[in-house]
């Protein structure tokens, strides 16, 4: 049995998120969550908020435990970007690209 959760637009780009999310991968539940706790980054803090509830999912909904949960997977997709722009050189516009993201995990039980 295995629990999600997802999150979606939140406003940080992929490529800052995906260096976060990679420390947490395949490690336990508890270990993942001390490991976001001490990080000083905002996807940390982000990331966090997820893992917690699919956690909160997996013993709500499908009644596991919690001291034997894993993250089993971990990712980030990239969510719709906002397009603005600025004037750049000689009066042109330069375009900024705020980007966003879509953050999964899913927690599973060891065996």
């Amino acid at each position: 049995m295995e629990a999600k959760a997802i999150a979606k637009g939140v406003r940080i780009a992929p490529r800052k998120a995906r260096l976060v999310i990679d420390l947490i991968r395949g490690k336990d539940v508890a270990e993942a969550d001390k490991i976001l706790a001490n990080l000083n980054k905002e996807a940390s803090r982000l990331i966090r908020k997820v893992l917690i509830s699919a956690v909160a999912n997996a013993e709500n909904n499908l009644e596991l435990d919690k001291d034997n949960l894993y993250v089993k997977e971990a990712y980030i997709n990239e969510g719709r970007t906002l397009k603005r722009g600025r004037a750049g050189a000689k009066g042109r516009p330069d375009p900024i690209l705020k980007r966003s993201s879509h953050i999964t995990v899913v927690v599973s039980e060891k065996n």
